[in-house]
């Protein structure tokens, strides 16, 4: 299976004024791509060369001989999901099933997204929050650098980047207004639900 970078699921501008043009050409046409070149040159002629991404990070994960190949290639899997887990005019609340286990989780939304906020502040330095479905419930991680809860065995739901490269075009030292404009302005509940 060939690893390339897949397109944007909408246009470089579709989610201004909450994450500029300028912001996903860097993000996702240098960042991201890098993360594929690496990835494809470090499993050029290996056994991995012709594995599904999912497979790489799995296999990779925890083995300290590949970390290399692990952080590509789950930095190309966290950007390639974070991508979908935005829309324009996204933001609002979930329905169905998802709202669901998110009340019976969290004991509402509002408290859910006030977790869920408060995670991705307080990750230190470059890395990710998540949500996740965790058997009958749902849960909120959060994972340094490249790690990813497919690493781990547990199925993502929802992610939010928090490495200074999603933000700091737009918002400098402003994490948590980002995060407050990716809550309410950009989360695509359609995409969330439909892993359910």
């Amino acid at each position: 299976m060939s690893i390339t970078l897949p397109d944007l699921p909408y246009g470089r501008d579709a989610l201004e004024p909450y994450i500029s043009a300028r912001t996903l050409e860097f993000h996702h046409g240098k960042h991201h791509q890098a993360y594929v070149t690496n990835l494809v040159k470090l499993i050029a002629g290996t056994e991995m060369e012709n594995m599904a991404l999912e497979d790489i990070v799995r296999k990779c994960a925890g083995d300290t001989s590949k970390a290399g190949i692990f952080n590509n290639a789950a930095q190309v899997w966290n950007h390639t999901f974070y991508w979908n887990c935005m829309k324009k005019n996204g933001g609002g609340r979930p329905s169905g099933r998802l709202m669901k286990k998110i009340e019976d989780s969290f004991g509402g939304f509002d408290k859910f997204v006030e977790e869920m906020k408060n995670a991705a502040a307080t990750q230190f330095g470059s890395g990710w929050a998540w949500l996740v479905l965790d058997g009958d419930r749902v849960g909120i991680e959060k994972t340094s650098n490249a790690d990813n809860p497919l690493a781990h065995g547990r199925r993502a739901l929802l992610t939010i980047d928090v490495w200074e490269h999603a933000y700091y075009l737009d918002y400098q030292n402003r994490r948590p207004d980002y995060i407050a404009a990716f809550f309410e302005k950009l989360v695509n509940w359609d995409y969330v639900e439909s892993l359910m």
